[in-house]
């Protein structure tokens, strides 16, 4: 198995496939690809029928998009727990995850990923006060149910998808 992936300072996408595989103790060989330079973009296409990373292959099969990836993930290993093994607790953990997925655009205009950089002050609160109130209910809702340490109490998937996000609150303060 192999996770064809950017740089995970910058790139969420990434990171969150990369976690999931680290965390449950998948064994993946790892192959970063630069997203930047001459010819970057051929040089993906050749590796990701979708030009995006990250992208699992597992012999024949070859999966784009993170989602999917944890997906499939969770269904070659389902005594890993990827997701809660309760029915409810994992639809809940699959549609914040979407939420995640296809929210907080004003965070993520706002205040790029970078694991390595500190830039207190340097974004305006004010275009994202919404997106950080959703996501202070979300994990409060969740931890307080679960008693934490993680949203659903042990760590899944869903904690892999909130991850870079955490990391962009450290970042800018």
């Amino acid at each position: 198995m192999k996770l064809i992936f950017a740089n995970r300072n910058y790139s969420s996408w990434s990171l969150r496939a990369w976690l999931v595989l680290k965390h449950f103790g998948i064994p993946f060989d790892e192959d970063m690809v630069l997203l930047s330079g001459d010819g970057w973009k051929e040089t993906l296409r050749k590796k990701s029928p979708s030009g995006k990373v990250p992208v699992l292959i597992d012999g024949e099969a070859v999966v784009p998009e993170t989602i999917a990836i944890i997906e499939y993930l969770h269904d070659k290993y389902p005594a890993k727990g990827i997701w809660p093994s309760d029915r409810l607790k994992r639809a809940q953990a699959r549609a914040v995850s979407a939420e995640m997925h296809g929210g907080f655009s004003a965070l993520r205009t706002a205040a790029p990923m970078n694991l390595r950089g500190s830039h207190p002050g340097k974004v305006d609160f004010d275009p994202i006060a919404a997106d950080l109130r959703r996501i202070e209910e979300i994990w409060g809702d969740l931890t307080s149910e679960s008693g934490g340490p993680y949203l659903f109490g042990k760590f899944t998937a869903a904690d892999a998808m909130f991850a870079p996000v955490a990391t962009r609150i450290r970042t800018y303060s």
